[in-house]
């Protein structure tokens, strides 16, 4: 499994294509599809692990899914704090000096320094991606939540890991493909996107060193 088959191995199994609509389908349940899809991933990852190029069957799998569910949450809910603080601090300045003149200018920098965080945060989230997955594949949602093995993960080769954050983030293009130009076209890139993130974590899994 090499990072470049991650974009093909799904085509492998002969029931790709009804195990990935119904999927597809599945997803736009909200939350409740959500969480099948992402334990559908996490399936897919332990397939790949074994050596088995086969999807899992179509399903509600909330038991797996629901750990990185919990875990990519926390973290972009917890990230996401410094930014929210700053520009809930700056809506208030700007309301309160609304009646100045020069109240924009002292919003300004709350504003300015709220989106940078914002945008600094959203970057380290897609950053730890992979290791998020990894470490909740290994260990669960505890693993998930071990920030030390985390970091250690996502540090252990820094190329391999920013190589595996920018191919999820390409294939969170192609599943949005499906919503942006046709709505029914979701039910295929969006489940085609979680087999492409089950095989980068897959053989982003054999470069990481062991758990």
């Amino acid at each position: 499994m090499t990072v470049g088959d991650s974009f093909t191995w799904a085509f492998k199994d002969p029931e790709w294509l009804g195990k990935m609509l119904l999927q597809g389908l599945i997803a736009f349940i909200p939350i409740v599809g959500w969480i099948a899809m992402l334990g559908w991933m996490m399936l897919a990852i332990d397939n790949l692990k074994a050596g088995r190029m086969e999807l899992p069957p179509a399903g509600f799998h909330l038991a797996r899914g629901i750990g990185i569910f919990l875990v990519m949450l926390i973290y972009g809910i917890v990230l996401a704090v410094p930014a929210g603080v700053l520009l809930g601090l700056g809506a208030i300045v700007a309301a309160v000096t609304n009646s100045n003149d020069h109240s924009s200018v002292a919003a300004l920098p709350l504003f300015i320094l709220g989106y940078m965080l914002a945008f600094a945060a959203g970057l380290l989230i897609r950053v730890l991606y992979p290791a998020l997955i990894l470490q909740t594949n290994r260990a669960g949602f505890a693993g998930g939540m071990e920030v030390q093995k985390v970091l250690r993960v996502s540090t252990f080769n820094l190329g391999n890991t920013i190589i595996a954050a920018l191919l999820i983030w390409v294939a969170s293009l192609i599943g949005g493909l499906g919503i942006g130009l046709c709505l029914v076209g979701a039910l295929f890139t969006i489940p085609y996107e979680n087999t492409v993130n089950a095989g980068i974590v897959a053989w982003y899994d054999k470069e990481s060193g062991p758990a």
